[in-house]
């Protein structure tokens, strides 16, 4: 039996739970850092299947490890899990007309139910290989949440979870099949938090200090700061409390939320600084206090293009996910239900991606190829992940299967109606074979090994670095 041959045999014996389990997360619907269901169903899944299981680590209940080892327990393998929800995107399963389970609840928008379980089903079947190979080995599921929140993975890597690993694999739903060729942006993010003095603001404005006015001049300020910062940074805010609700009330209190991004971390600080400053010249021209609660950062995530190298070998064996006739139906409908601007804007894309295959991809409108990694075309993304921080501590790589129809957006209703269909169940099997025959590639060769640290150490110089310092806690309830 070749190795692959073997995956796909224990990835299908596992199909069952596994894909149940995505359903019964993706139900649960859980917000970041309260994923209590989502958390407890995939760490009892573990113990049944052999694993030792850590809860509670790095200072989150919701973060745990699932490990198992055999034999000398060399080389250290990981996979990489989340489960956490999107705010407001309630959406029934596999629906392509827009109708919440409950209006305004939370949804699975960016598909991490599929996202955890299939990285559950790889780490399985890795356990499974050691076990009838008998060869030495540690497989440790990383139990990963809130990472739409204000992340895990910095802290988890700060507590050194990631210090003894040898390398790392991760997956994402999309919409195409391929070793992701991005790098992220790396992000940091704060609560500004403005404190004035109420009065009466017809009898006595005078006497108020507004603390509403102190947050509308910050985002003035940053408004002009955006024309002096370099092209690929980002800066975007919400306000998180605006005062109260009484406009003949000088409001008192105020608090902000900004996140700056840049291509790399050590841009980062800096670019944040600026933000402070201006929130500072705010709090000094309206007459109040400003405290600024550092709460999130991210190191940008870069691939590694030594486990690049096995990954897109493996993933060309496995293949696309093994659509049907009424999965091609299924994407057509969810193409076709989106509003016309963005249908636009999808199909423009789509023509400008396949050419003269348009029209047919319209048609069957899922990925039926696989594309292959390319290290001198690895472009930046605005977007952020906290994937990056165990990128910076081990080394580490993140494959994209399809899970939804081409041109989906992320984070909509219709990823959240996707997340729970035919189209994820396929996604999430293929994921975890190719993470799962990667794996097992990689730890038959310390040559690719010891070229994946390198890759770590040239850019660590030998030491993860967070970009939190270490009196930041994790803010499970005010992030």
């Amino acid at each position: 039996m070749t190795d692959l041959e073997f995956v796909r045999q224990a990835v299908a014996r596992y199909a069952g739970a596994i894909l149940d389990a995505n359903d019964a997360i993706w139900g649960y619907a859980e917000l970041a850092f309260h994923e209590t269901k989502s958390a407890a169903l995939l760490e009892k899944l573990l113990e049944e299947n052999g694993f030792t299981v850590q809860t509670g680590l790095a200072g989150i209940p919701t973060c745990f490890t699932g490990t198992y080892v055999k034999g000398s327990g060399k080389p250290v393998m990981g996979v990489l899990g989340e489960f956490d929800a999107l705010s407001s995107l309630s959406q029934q399963a596999a629906t392509p007309e827009k109708i919440p389970v409950q209006e305004g609840a939370p949804g699975h928008g960016c598909g991490h139910c599929a996202l955890g379980t299939g990285a559950l089903a790889a780490a399985f079947a890795i356990k499974d290989y050691l076990d009838a190979s008998g060869e030495d080995g540690t497989i440790i599921y990383f139990g990963c949440p809130a990472e739409e929140g204000a992340g895990s993975k910095q802290f988890m890597a700060r507590a050194g979870l990631f210090d003894d690993v040898d390398f790392v694999y991760t997956w994402h739903p999309s919409t195409v099949n391929a070793v992701e060729a991005v790098q992220s942006n790396a992000i940091m993010g704060a609560n500004f938090r403005f404190k004035g003095r109420t009065s009466h603001a017809a009898a006595s404005p005078h006497l108020g200090r507004s603390a509403l006015d102190a947050v509308e001049l910050m985002s003035v300020g940053c408004n002009y700061l955006r024309e002096h910062v370099i092209p690929e940074a980002r800066i975007h805010y919400a306000y998180i409390d605006a005062g109260g609700t009484a406009p003949n009330v000088v409001q008192d209190r105020a608090t902000v939320r900004y996140e700056v991004r840049s291509p790399f971390v050590s841009q980062l600080r800096p670019l944040f600084d600026r933000v402070v400053d201006v929130a500072k010249g705010a709090a000094l021209m309206t007459g109040t206090e400003m405290s600024c609660e550092l709460a999130m950062a991210f190191t940008e995530y870069v691939p590694n293009k030594a486990l690049a190298k096995i990954a897109d070998e493996a993933l060309a064996e496995v293949g696309a996910p093994k659509w049907d006739e009424e999965d091609f139906a299924l994407a057509r409908a969810f193409l076709g239900s989106y509003d016309p601007e963005t249908l636009a804007a999808i199909q423009a894309d789509l023509k400008a991606t396949y050419g003269p295959r348009y029209e047919a991809v319209l048609e069957r409108p899922l990925d039926t190829e696989t594309h292959r990694f390319d290290p001198a075309n690895i472009r930046l993304q605005a977007g952020s992940t906290d994937v990056g921080d165990v990128g910076a501590a081990c080394p580490t790589l993140n494959i994209l299967v399809a899970t939804a129809c081409l041109g989906n957006v992320g984070h909509s209703w219709q990823m959240v109606a996707q997340s729970c269909s035919p189209l994820a169940h396929k996604g999430l099997l293929t994921a975890a074979e190719v993470m799962a025959l990667s794996a097992i590639r990689t730890m038959h060769r310390p040559d690719i090994i010891a070229e994946a640290r390198a890759e770590v150490l040239a850019r660590n110089g030998g030491r993860y670095t967070c970009p939190l310092p270490d009196e930041v806690a994790p803010p499970l309830d005010t992030y």
